[in-house]
């Protein structure tokens, strides 16, 4: 083969390697994301608040209660605001977690009547197993992947979203009722 035909050649593989690149690095970029416009519609439907006949406080401390009877680990408890969570393992391969805040303020002038704003979180999070590799340089080869014997499973955080189911927060706030009506702080 003469010199001439040698540079041709290497020129045809070469561009064919370029191509083969770039098409492969076109191929890796991820898409654009799709645009789905706000998904908020703020009207006037009282999915995450309730007015309540008692002082923020009792109201609060009634929250509080109403999530400790339904096996929640309280965050924090103040006298305006609670926070609990509540972890959930629906199989072996994933893991749900429920995050509840209570913040509870004055809608009367005297305090005797309160407002209470509640916010559910659910996250999600799944058994991803990751593997270990080790990369080798060979001269002129290149770097070579080698995958090792040890690897670890991980719980990888896979969603989060605010629950807005109607009937979720119906039932919490129809149990934070009970708990001020039968609570000894409800005389206060």
């Amino acid at each position: 083969m003469n010199n001439e035909a040698r540079k041709h050649r290497w020129r045809t593989q070469a561009h064919g390697a370029l191509l083969g690149a770039a098409l492969l690095l076109a191929g890796c970029a991820a898409p654009p994301l799709p645009h789905h416009g706000p998904q908020e519609n703020f009207a006037s439907v009282a999915t995450y608040s309730r007015l309540f006949d008692a002082p923020p406080v009792h109201t609060c401390e009634a929250a509080r209660r109403a999530l400790l009877s339904q096996g929640y680990l309280i965050q924090s408890a103040q006298a305006d605001q609670v926070e609990g969570t509540k972890h959930f393992q629906p199989d072996v391969e994933s893991h749900l977690q429920i995050m509840i805040r209570v913040v509870c303020v004055p809608e009367a002038a005297g305090g005797h009547v309160s407002l209470g704003f509640v916010t559910a979180v659910q996250d999600r999070f799944a058994l991803k197993k990751v593997s270990n590799s080790a990369s080798l340089g060979v001269g002129a080869l290149g770097s070579v992947s080698l995958p090792m014997a040890a690897g670890h499973e991980a719980m990888v955080k896979v969603g989060s979203e605010t629950i807005a189911a109607d009937a979720f927060y119906d039932s919490f706030f129809d149990l934070v009722r009970r708990y001020l009506a039968t609570g000894d702080f409800a005389a206060d």
